[in-house]
């Protein structure tokens, strides 16, 4: 008997589509094998939530491109950092419980090392600051350690001080004005608790998130025991060449060294969609409190106006789209998980290697498009009936200099720049316009007296202004 899902798991494995260098434009449907072979990727672990509940999990290829051992449900990944979100829960258990202020000054419970002095100023830094990432402190990410190589602990991690790799955490812009992403940030929140709970660090989050959440597959230990290393999947950072010594060392661990699977981090996505939606009694934090880490920390972000960072957690869209997860990537592994907060749906991906980041996105949209999410594709562009074209033809010139045509072409507009042939641009609304030929938008504002007057020219986060001079 074929289990109901399995259909779906057939259809999402054969309908990867490929991005082309157009937004809205996709190659033919590939398989998830095909893509898998064409990225030198071994291995792939996924879990996919539907109402509420695991739907299914599946590991697909190998867990190391020399042997034949599969990759199974219960094969651990490095999940890069999604190790921050994770961490982020345990963090909010203890502010929950009222053990700590989330803008409280840090160096209040920080006893080992404390943040850096600049010019005889002292940043007032609150877990606020480091887990919603606008402390302003430095250090983006962690490159790991080979296993054979000295580590450095967690005060030198920050001091950056040999054998650390990386330079040392400081604040070089004001705090909470702006985000700024600070895997520096998380490993002061990391010193924070050891300080605070006088315990290992992996002790700390296996006893407070792992534990009561029943995960068992997950660990921030850095040196595993014999039986979880014998499951574990091999970094393979490029062309599917295994990393010597299987894989990195992190010992900045609340930003980049969890060990986990794929089911273990779509159990943590069910708890908080079923609490979220009063589908259960919460096990670990209440709704409140994951509302919280669900909401925009900067005075200038709203929900549903672009993407921000809650704390420890990415957040997007608005009602049914609204959503929230994070990416991950360590030396030679790739993670990525995704839930919708009001739908009960989403999913967890791992891979182990980074030549593969690109069939990550691929199959999320396959798993998307299967299950119905919101914006699976892009909206396809409807062209609008404009009453008349010609109001918006002329000459426009920037302040550089630079000059466009637009003129009529036909029964609608092209824009010529330079020698570049005419370029036809449709109307999506009497302001807005595009082209099905780039990625490239054009915007017309109007003066006073609703007159064209200029166009600003959009392109790959970039935008040209330019002055209606001459009408045609």
């Amino acid at each position: 008997m074929v289990v109901p899902f399995e259909n779906r798991i057939k259809r999402i494995t054969n309908n990867l589509l490929p991005q082309t260098g157009l937004d809205w434009k996709f190659s033919p449907p590939a398989t998830l094998y095909d893509r898998m072979i064409h990225y030198h990727n071994p291995g792939v672990s996924v879990a996919v939530i539907n109402d509420f509940e695991i739907e299914w999990a599946r590991g697909f290829g190998v867990c190391d491109s020399r042997y034949k051992r599969k990759v199974k449900t219960d094969t651990l990944f490095q999940a890069g950092s999604i190790s921050k979100p994770i961490f982020a829960l345990g963090v909010m258990r203890l502010v929950q419980e009222g053990r700590l202020n989330l803008d409280e000054d840090v160096d209040r419970y920080l006893e080992t090392w404390h943040i850096p002095v600049n010019e005889g100023w002292r940043p007032k830094i609150t877990l606020r600051h480091l887990l919603s990432h606008t402390s302003g402190l430095t250090v983006h990410g962690f490159p790991g350690y080979q296993v054979s190589e000295p580590l450095p602990n967690t005060k030198q991690v920050l001091n950056g001080e040999s054998p650390a790799n990386t330079a040392r955490v400081e604040v070089n812009i004001l705090p909470g004005l702006q985000s700024r992403y600070s895997g520096g940030g998380m490993t002061v929140a990391q010193q924070l608790l050891v300080d605070f709970l006088k315990k290992p660090f992996h002790q700390i989050m296996r006893e407070m998130v792992f534990e009561p959440l029943g995960l068992a597959n997950s660990t921030y230990e850095q040196f595993l025991i014999k039986q979880w290393e014998k499951r574990t999947a091999t970094a393979h950072p490029w062309k599917g060449i295994p990393l010597q010594g299987k894989h990195r060392v992190y010992p900045e661990m609340a930003a980049a060294g969890l060990w986990t699977t794929a089911t273990d981090l779509a159990k943590v996505g069910v708890e908080l969609l079923q609490v979220l939606n009063h589908k259960k009694i919460p096990t670990l934090l209440m709704r409140e409190t994951i509302e919280a880490m669900l909401s925009p920390q900067l005075e200038d972000q709203k929900i549903g106006e672009g993407d921000y960072i809650g704390l420890g957690f990415f957040c997007s869209g608005k009602e049914g789209s609204f959503n929230f997860g994070h990416g991950g990537w360590d030396e030679g592994f790739i993670a990525d998980m995704r839930f919708y907060k009001n739908l009960g749906k989403g999913a967890v991906i791992m891979i182990n290697s980074n030549e593969g980041f690109t069939l990550k996105d691929e199959l999320m949209r396959a798993i998307a498009i299967e299950y119905e999410w919101p914006e699976a594709m892009p909206e396809k562009k409807n062209v609008a009936n404009i009453p008349s074209l010609s109001d918006y033809t002329g000459i426009y010139s920037s302040k550089a200099g630079t000059q466009f045509k637009v003129a009529l072409d036909g029964e609608g507009l092209a824009l010529q720049y330079q020698q570049q042939p005419p370029l036809p641009i449709f109307p999506a609304s009497e302001a807005e316009f595009f082209t099905k030929a780039l990625n490239t938008t054009i915007h017309f504002e109007k003066d006073e007296k609703a007159r064209i007057c200029s166009m600003t020219i959009k392109q790959e986060g970039n935008s040209i202004n330019a002055t209606r001079t001459a009408q045609e």
